[in-house]
C-alpha cells in the first residue's frame, strides 16, 4: 500500500471510530439504568399517546437545558397555565431564532400529550406556537424532528439553564 493510501485508510478509520464514539454517547443515556427504565426510556417514542393530545395555553416559566437524570434528553420549558405549572419536553434541537422567543414570560401554546417517565408527568411538545410562529416539534407518531439540523445546546460539557433571559 502506497504512503497516501495509508494515509487515507487511517483517516477514514479515524472518522469512523469518532462517528461510533458520538452515537454512543448519544445513546448511553437511552439505554443506561434498569431493565425496567430502559424498557420505558427506549419506548419514547411508543409513550407519545396522540388519543390523549391536549392543547396546552400558557406562561413560560423557565427554559431549561441542563440534563436532568431521569427525564427525557433535550430542552424543557416549565410553562404556567390554567392547571398549574406542566414540564414540557421541547426535544433536541431548536433553532436559535426559536431559543430567542422562549424567554421567562412569553406566552405559548403548546399542543402535545401528557406521558409519565420515571414517576413524573411530561407534555411531550409536538407543536409548540410562539410569537405567532408555530414549530412542528414531533411527527404525529411523537418521533422528534430536527429543526433545519440545529442544535440548542454546543457539546461543551457545561450545561446551561435559562432563567429569565440569562444564562446561568
Amino acid at each position: 500500500m502506497s504512503p497516501s493510501n495509508l494515509t487515507k485508510t487511517a483517516r477514514v478509520a479515524a472518522g469512523l471510530l469518532a462517528l461510533l464514539t458520538v452515537l454512543t454517547l448519544l445513546t448511553t443515556p437511552l439505554v443506561a439504568g434498569t431493565a425496567t427504565e430502559s424498557r420505558v426510556v427506549q419506548g419514547r417514542a411508543s409513550a407519545y399517546d396522540a388519543t390523549r393530545e391536549v392543547t396546552l395555553q400558557g406562561t413560560v416559566q423557565e427554559v431549561v437545558t441542563a440534563r436532568v437524570i431521569g427525564s427525557p434528553v433535550g430542552v424543557h420549558l416549565l410553562v404556567s397555565g390554567p392547571q398549574g405549572t406542566v414540564d414540557v419536553h421541547a426535544g433536541l434541537s431548536l433553532t436559535r431564532e426559536t431559543m430567542k422567543a422562549l424567554q421567562a414570560g412569553s406566552p405559548v401554546q403548546i399542543v402535545g400529550a401528557m406521558t409519565l417517565l420515571n414517576g413524573k408527568q411530561y407534555l411531550l411538545a409536538r407543536l409548540l406556537t410562539v410569537n405567532g410562529r408555530t414549530i412542528t416539534l414531533r411527527a404525529a407518531g411523537g418521533v422528534l424532528l430536527h429543526q433545519n439540523g440545529s442544535r440548542t445546546m454546543k457539546s461543551t460539557g457545561n450545561s446551561r439553564v435559562k432563567t429569565n433571559g440569562e444564562v446561568r
